[in-house]
């Protein structure tokens, strides 16, 4: 028994050990991220419930704190209410006492109470899984040494710490601080890497911030989420059902229409989408071509302008004022993104209105006498009138 029932070599043991960590990656992401915190698919109830059961063997996590510690998550992300900011706590806090700042959230019965609606509350949940969270990583300690013999205590430790490394470390802290951006939302999130294989999809951050309930983390054709291919084969057994994805949007050929609420409503849902291809379109152009009157030191020049306005600090909001009043055309550039911004961010008003006042921005933008300005306003006519890609 010193080598365990399944006898393996150094090699198989690695092996073993990626294979075992990578199914509790797959449970995180698909049914804690996925289904039970955005209920962006359903997945069959044995598979819900073999990802619940293998969560507390190798985590010892009940859904409903997870769930709602990441609600919670989105709901104040990047203020002081944020159960893991690295921008409000510190990237080295959050990237090694992740396990901590998780647990302490766990014990504020508010924030249970508040964000942990729909998760399992079952007789099992109860009695088993919420009752004897210790219970499950004892006995996964016994199924690693009978399998692996004394080896089966290093992958255990190693199974322990995979989640709390790779999650509430990695994800929660890197994820919110280094990275690339394809959508200026209103938090820090970043992809960190454009392969999510590492945890399953769960890197490619910032579109999914983006995007929250989408069940597809990737955007670019060259991401790729590994969660999403788990969930499309898991869909073509019977196991799973998409409910929702991100918008796709794309441009109809001819003569625009006018916009109407139908076609305001398609453009709210592709804003994130749109916002990005302003940068890309407006921003960036006119930066290249107003690069003589800007300051002579570029370096980070375009990620001032480019960045999300609320994330500036107070010196980068300064710098930012100086770099638009030497140029009247970036400035005026930059003064239509905000507006449409704000009409993004109007609550309360009907689809009808949003077009009313989108029409208005086409209109201005169109005689603003900026050309990369007005091709991007006969474009948004032409976003209008395609339907989103939103099942």
């Amino acid at each position: 028994m010193h080598n365990g029932i399944l006898a393996l070599s150094f090699w198989g043991h690695v092996v073993a050990l990626l294979l075992l960590t990578h199914v509790t990656i797959v449970a995180v992401t698909v049914y804690l991220h996925r289904h039970q915190a955005h209920r962006s698919l359903d997945l069959h109830p044995a598979l819900a419930h073999f990802f619940r059961f293998w969560l507390w063997l190798t985590t010892g996590m009940r859904t409903r704190d997870w769930v709602a510690i990441h609600r919670k998550h989105h709901a104040y992300c990047e203020t002081e209410d944020d159960p893991h900011s690295p921008q409000v706590l510190g990237l080295r806090t959050v990237f090694w006492r992740g396990a901590e700042l998780y647990q302490s959230a766990a014990a504020d019965d508010q924030t249970m109470r508040k964000f942990s609606r729909g998760t399992p509350d079952d007789w099992l949940e109860r009695n088993v899984y919420s009752r004897f969270g210790g219970a499950g990583l004892g006995l996964m300690l016994v199924i690693d040494l009978l399998l692996f013999g004394v080896a089966g205590v290093a992958i255990w430790a190693l199974q322990m710490i995979w989640i709390p490394f790779w999650a509430a470390g990695v994800i929660n802290g890197l994820g919110h601080y280094f990275g690339y951006r394809n959508f200026e939302c209103e938090d820090a999130a970043t992809n960190i890497v454009p392969l999510g294989l590492l945890v399953g999809g769960e890197e490619l951050h910032n579109n999914h911030h983006a995007f929250p309930s989408s069940a597809r983390f990737s955007q670019k054709r060259w991401e790729f989420d590994l969660g999403w291919l788990y969930i499309r084969l898991f869909s073509a057994l019977g196991l799973a059902r998409v409910r929702k994805l991100a918008p796709r949007p794309r441009n109809l050929a001819g003569e625009p229409p006018a916009l109407d609420a139908e076609a305001a409503k398609t453009l709210f849902a592709n804003r994130m989408h749109l916002l990005a291809d302003y940068s890309r379109r407006v921003l960036r152009p006119v930066m290249r071509a107003e690069r003589p009157r800007l300051p002579r030191a570029r370096r980070g020049l375009a990620r001032l302008v480019l960045r999300e306005r609320s994330l500036l600090d107070e010196p980068a909001m300064h710098r930012l004022t100086q770099v638009l009043r030497r140029s009247p055309r970036l400035q005026t550039a930059y003064h239509y993104q905000e507006r449409l911004k704000s009409i993004w961010e109007s609550s309360g008003q009907s689809y009808e209105s949003f077009a009313c006042r989108l029409r208005e921005w086409c209109v201005q933008a169109e005689s603003s006498g900026i050309e990369s300005l007005q091709r991007f306003a006969r474009r948004l006519r032409a976003y209008g009138s395609a339907a989103p890609a939103v099942q």
